[in-house]
């Protein structure tokens, strides 16, 4: 790609690693590479060792030393999560202490520092989000707190950006963060492309503003609200009540409406607003006839699609000009 500075990916392989953490990622970089992004990978050993087995008892090898890498801004390292016992184990500050001060070496660098699930105890060892908004496994909330008092730990967050380090919820979550880093570095439409070519659904296109409604109100681990936030985006051309929102996913309607500004921090209707002018845009932007578009948005004229748009958006589409 032409015009973009070139990247190395490191991905961390440590004892019994968490396989999909590390190759979930290391396969959307695999295809982001075959889309032409200029990035380098490494795999890197924590403990020295140029061969692990992962916690499902698969082998992976060619490991390369940590130490034998400094970072710098266009650098990148994915951290895994590991099992459990291994970090709980008291001696793993001391065994690792070489380790933890490289790595707060490369923070400082400015390298990109990404935690998968339980990676972030990892970085958190290591004292990187010292003072930093951070994620991990919902699992390990309560420990981590109790640990790490220094972080702002987020427990509704699927990804957390602070800086130059990011964290991630859980095992499938390390797929969408590494989307999220490859958005940040070649853009949103050569994101879509990776996305598409390993058939993850991702609710967004090239002709979408930069922070889609779809994404910007569903970084939540809230299941009953992305269920009904899935019923809304699914159903702009019904005329959708309150009641039966809250029927689907047996709350009442009070409980749904206060649940979903929570988790949210908006309200149902000012969220309906905002996925009816995004899929406005879209199809007027692919051709469609504002007739059209009205009664795809759930609209009952031209009208309030328009008063709709002028409320929402800075300009209004080429058709309504």
């Amino acid at each position: 790609m032409q015009g973009n500075p070139g990247y190395r990916a490191f991905f961390l392989v440590p004892p019994e690693v968490q396989l999909l953490d590390m190759a979930g990622p290391a396969h959307l970089f695999y295809e982001a590479r075959e889309y032409g992004a200029s990035i380098e990978t490494h795999y890197l050993s924590m403990k020295q060792n140029p061969e692990e087995v992962s916690s499902a008892g698969v082998s992976l090898g060619n490991l390369e030393p940590f130490e034998k890498f400094t970072f710098g801004p266009n650098d990148l390292l994915f951290i895994p999560g590991l099992e459990s016992y291994l970090f709980f184990a008291k001696d793993f500050v001391l065994e690792n202490a070489e380790f933890f001060r490289w790595l707060r070496t490369q923070s400082e660098n400015g390298a990109k520092i990404l935690s998968v699930c339980t990676g972030a105890y990892v970085m958190a060892f290591a004292g990187l989000f010292d003072g930093k908004k951070c994620t991990t496994h919902w699992k390990y909330f309560e420990d981590f707190q109790e640990r790490f008092p220094k972080m702002r730990l987020l427990s509704d967050r699927l990804i957390v950006k602070d800086g130059n380090l990011y964290s991630s919820a859980g095992v499938s979550s390390g797929i969408d963060l590494a989307l999220f880093i490859l958005e940040e570095l070649y853009g949103s439409v050569f994101a879509t492309k990776v996305a598409k070519e390993v058939v993850i659904y991702l609710r967004r296109t090239e002709n979408d503003p930069q922070l889609s409604v779809f994404l910007q109100y569903r970084n939540h681990m809230d299941n009953r609200i992305h269920q009904v936030q899935d019923l809304l985006a699914q159903n702009l051309a019904k005329k959708t009540k309150i009641e039966d929102l809250a029927e689907n996913v047996h709350m009442s309607p009070r409980n749904l409406t206060r649940l979903f500004k929570k988790v949210t921090g908006i309200t149902i209707g000012h969220y309906l607003d905002q996925l009816r002018v995004e899929r406005a845009v879209q199809l007027l932007s692919d051709g469609s006839k504002v007739s059209a578009v009205s009664q795809a948005c759930g609209l009952q004229s031209n009208n309030q699609l328009r008063t709709l748009l002028k409320k929402h958006t800075a300009s209004l589409p080429s058709k309504f000009q």
